[in-house]
């Protein structure tokens, strides 16, 4: 990987981008694509997308999500004690005792997620922390002070960990979920603009908000594209390690390659495509099933509308919604090169319908 492109990595995974607050980086992200698109779209509410040969009459879209999961604070006490409510599916387990940013106008403001010691809890009573019980702290004697830093109801909070690398295999840190795929994306973008590649059909390199509470970004941005197909990547479980069941989660493994879902979302000829791909290419993949929704925005894409055909990639992941997130380098970047080379073989002119 290019010096530019692991710059672009850390500087985008250690931004902030909590939902509904996605901007900033949204603008890195934008920045680091746009010598290697025609023209972008940003819509009212975020979402980024770069337009690669525009104004063709087939229209492509590859997609990730750029928001994380975080904290809104709902209630300051007298006593300068902050409460909070999920914003997303924020896990009230993993926070005692991490450090937080409060994003406030006048920039970002340190905390931490206090908990009582051990020697004064009863352990015999001791269960797993609710989000009503979680408490942050951020050193102020009193509710004006806490006010004087500009914190108030609303005020959004980021778990602080940051991005680094273990073993050489992997990457470890917040907010892989799905800023990696964000980053997959626009290095797919990159590849095509370096090897001169004339796309017959505009691609849309796509970069929703707000995923993290119910898909709403791609939601809004498919309606608006009509695109007629949809590539989406974001990440699925790493079932591997202790605590999860194989035989209700499947069996997919960090280092194994890309997973390509089964579902009713999912175009089953779209789907075979791709297989046909990574089989040509010699590209590792796995399979996973899932019953109803993917829990994706390939969901937003494929029931917009009048329906896109739309397949998933995923990209194997441990500990999903922590700070601790884990993705193998390789399957980063067979991710990147199994959309590239799914992208090569169009010709602009599929109809994946299924009756003819």
């Amino acid at each position: 990987m290019s010096d530019k492109s692991t710059e672009f990595l850390y500087k985008y995974l250690n931004n902030a981008s909590p939902t509904g607050f996605e901007s900033s980086g949204q603008q890195i992200w934008l920045d680091y694509l746009k010598p290697y698109i025609d023209e972008y779209i940003i819509d009212v509410y975020g979402t980024a997308v770069g337009v690669i040969n525009p104004d063709q009459p087939y229209k492509v879209v590859i997609e990730a999500h750029s928001d994380e999961i975080s904290w809104f604070v709902n209630y300051i006490s007298d006593e300068g004690y902050i409460s909070v409510i999920r914003n997303g599916g924020s896990d009230a387990v993993i926070a005692p005792s991490m450090r937080v940013h409060l994003h406030t106008k006048k920039g970002p403001v340190a905390g931490i997620f206090g908990w009582p010691a051990i020697h004064v809890r009863d352990l015999a009573k001791d269960t797993a922390p609710k989000v009503h019980d979680l408490v942050l702290d951020v050193g102020a004697a009193n509710k004006k002070e806490v006010e004087e830093m500009g914190i108030h109801v609303g005020t959004v909070a980021t778990f602080v960990d940051g991005l680094f690398e273990m073993n050489q295999r992997y990457y470890v840190g917040r907010a892989l979920d799905n800023r990696m795929g964000g980053f997959m994306i626009a290095e797919v973008a990159r590849r095509l603009k370096e090897n001169d590649v004339k796309l017959p059909f505009t691609l849309y390199v796509v970069n929703s908000v707000q995923e993290e509470i119910g898909l709403r970004g791609a939601e809004m941005i498919s309606r608006r594209l009509k695109p007629d197909l949809a590539i989406c990547t974001d990440v699925t479980h790493d079932t591997q390690s202790p605590m999860y069941k194989k035989k209700e989660q499947g069996d997919m493994k960090c280092g194994n390659g890309p997973v390509l879902c089964y579902g009713p979302a999912v175009q089953n000829n779209v789907l075979e495509m791709i297989i046909g791909v990574a089989d040509g290419q010699k590209i590792p993949f796995q399979r996973q099933a899932v019953s109803r929704s993917t829990g994706t925005d390939t969901d937003a894409f494929a029931y917009a509308a009048e329906g896109v055909a739309s397949a998933l990639i995923s990209l194997p992941l441990k500990y999903m919604h922590t700070t601790v997130e884990m993705v193998h380098k390789d399957d980063v970047q067979n991710v990147i090169n199994l959309m590239y080379e799914t992208l090569l073989q169009l010709k602009g002119n599929e109809d994946f319908r299924y009756l003819k």
